[in-house]
């Protein structure tokens, strides 16, 4: 039986390459379709710039087309190298969550985390961590309690919650406490669909500081980085306000008064989706960005289950990341 193929196309014999392929290419196709310069993917890989080109002259090799084109000190993938990248990226991916549920099996997890968050940060982090989590370590047992910085500080201190997540304002050092950045996420302000100023495309901050408001608690980190927002644009904050930490509370708010919020933009993109809620253009300048995570700094040491549950969290991070927001 005979084969056929069009003229001037090239076939790539499906054992041949899975023979040829290695881990080391499927690094450098990933990298430089994020990366673009062989000197950022040397960089980031840890390898000489000479062993870079070699790689991509390999895998051209064994694909049999160009997978880069060159212009000026840039490389940009062909489509035949897009498409090569799209399943580097989703081996690499198995092989890093495969590395996760080795390692939970080979250190026997079994134990319990404690986990305290603020209610702006959960719905974004922490399915996904979760979901990362139990997926390795059936037999550990998680906990979860929303609240705000002020109040949750206190108890990971005294050992109650094993890890304190929360958006940060002014971060500081905390004796005895380590902490890690992990991610940074624009706050917006919302509005319910059929409010007044839905459909406002030129905004000021004196235009809304009248309306109602749902604010954090009035002794948390947050509404005192609210407040300090309000006054570097010259104004009193709101004296109308429904201190509320409730995300089902506040969507309902918004839509019964003619109320305003703060929301994640991730979160608030999802729900204006679904057509719950609008985004009003406003500049935030920052506010609250950052969200970082904390543990008592000797814990790591005397508790795996946590030591996991921070290596899922920075996980689940690193794919947040790679999502663009907008």
């Amino acid at each position: 039986m005979s084969t056929h193929k069009a003229p001037g196309v090239s076939t790539i014999p499906s054992l041949a390459f899975q023979k040829a392929i290695t881990i080391r290419h499927l690094r450098v196709i990933a990298a430089l379709s994020e990366l673009k310069l062989v000197a950022r993917v040397s960089e980031a890989l840890n390898v000489s710039q000479p062993a870079v080109s070699k790689q991509i002259a390999e895998l051209e090799r064994i694909v049999g087309a160009p997978i880069v084109t060159r212009e000026r000190n840039r490389l940009f993938l062909t489509p035949i190298g897009q498409r090569l990248a799209e399943y580097a990226r989703q081996a690499l991916n198995q092989l890093d969550r495969a590395a996760f549920d080795i390692e939970a099996m080979a250190s026997g997890v079994s134990g319990s985390v404690s986990v305290g968050v603020v209610s702006s940060v959960a719905p974004t982090l922490l399915p996904g961590a979760i979901a990362l989590f139990k997926g390795s370590t059936p037999q550990a047992s998680i906990s979860i309690k929303e609240g705000h910085f002020v109040e949750l500080l206190p108890e990971l201190e005294t050992g109650e919650l094993d890890v304190l997540i929360a958006r940060i304002w002014q971060p500081q050092e905390l004796p005895g406490i380590a902490q890690l950045g992990l991610f940074a996420e624009p706050v917006v302000v919302v509005a319910g669909r059929n409010h007044q100023l839905a459909k406002r495309a030129d905004l000021d901050w004196s235009d809304v500081v009248d309306f109602p408001w749902i604010l954090p608690q009035a002794n948390s980190v947050a509404r005192r980085a609210i407040d300090a927002l309000f006054a570097g644009y010259g104004l009193t904050p709101p004296a109308n306000t429904i201190a509320s930490l409730s995300l089902t509370l506040n969507l309902a708010l918004l839509e019964a008064i003619p109320a305003l919020g703060l929301m994640p933009q991730r979160l608030a993109q999802a729900h204006a989706a679904r057509g719950d809620i609008v985004s009003l253009p406003l500049d935030t300048r920052g506010l609250l960005s950052e969200a970082r995570c904390f543990w008592r700094s000797e814990q790591v040491d005397t508790n795996p289950t946590l030591t996991f549950f921070l290596k899922c969290l920075e996980k689940t991070t690193d794919d947040l990341k790679t999502i663009p927001f907008g």
